[in-house]
């Protein structure tokens, strides 16, 4: 069964060549299940049916995309966002979404196949809910193998253009996620320090002063078992500083 999709763009003909591309996509299907021509029309079609995926344009009339994208966020059963633009200047902004992907017109139909795989895999995600009594655990896709790292051994997650950085002592993985979902399944046991990281709490050894090139004078967390600090955000600080104090 293909993916339940949303398309919103305010060019009719925009959405008839999504339409007739998503007509060859098979592994997995996308099924146009609602269209809209803008945010307003968007958010009604969500309050009428849930669906898996929004394939979302950024410029339209009214709100944009990315405030369209904050909007669906907020939902119970929210959808994951796949941008289909014609402006690339707009990427950084819509992984700070934690969009799945970010397409530029004209799409291909290959690149669009890869988008629907990435909607599927962050859907299957949040249904993986860890068995009651067993440890918890990611599944990660390493260089053709899959391995199960122990979320209790995980130091941070720091979200970047397309993809979530999983560190541990040992060694880094990618991971094809997003970090508010991260967040939301385990916010017990890590911390937000920034917008683009997630620290574990047990790992945190220190606050200090930090200098960086393009945002100055800032602040850091440090943490056991690696050598690099990571940003933390104003917003942040008073969060951090009382985890270090507990």
């Amino acid at each position: 069964m293909g993916l339940k999709l949303l398309l919103v763009d305010d060019e009719p003909l925009a959405r008839s060549r999504l339409r007739t591309l998503l007509a060859g996509c098979n592994a997995p299907a996308g099924d146009v299940a609602g269209e809209a021509g803008n945010a307003a029309q968007a958010m009604e079609q969500m309050r009428r049916q849930p669906f898996d995926a929004v394939l979302l344009d950024i410029h339209m009339p009214g709100a944009d995309g990315l405030a369209l994208a904050q909007a669906l966020r907020a939902l119970p059963s929210a959808p994951v966002v796949i941008f289909v633009t014609a402006y690339a200047e707009h990427a950084v902004a819509a992984f700070d979404l934690e969009a799945v992907d970010y397409l530029t017109k004209p799409v291909r139909l290959e690149r669009l196949q890869i988008a629907l795989q990435k909607a599927e895999r962050a859907l299957q995600g949040r249904q993986a809910a860890p068995a009651a009594g067993a440890p918890d655990v990611l599944v990660i896709q390493d260089r053709g193998r899959t391995e199960r790292v122990p979320v209790a051994e995980v130091l941070y997650f720091k979200a970047e253009l397309k993809y979530v950085t999983v560190r541990t002592s040992v060694r880094s993985y990618i991971l094809d996620g997003s970090l508010s979902e991260l967040e939301e399944r385990h916010g017990a046991q890590f911390l937000r320090v920034h917008r683009n990281a997630l620290v574990s709490r047990r790992a945190i050894r220190a606050l200090e002063k930090h200098y960086d090139p393009e945002e100055g004078e800032g602040w850091a967390v440090r943490l056991t078992g690696v050598e690099e600090s990571l940003a933390v955000s104003r917003r942040q600080l008073s969060a951090v500083r009382e985890a270090i104090a507990g």
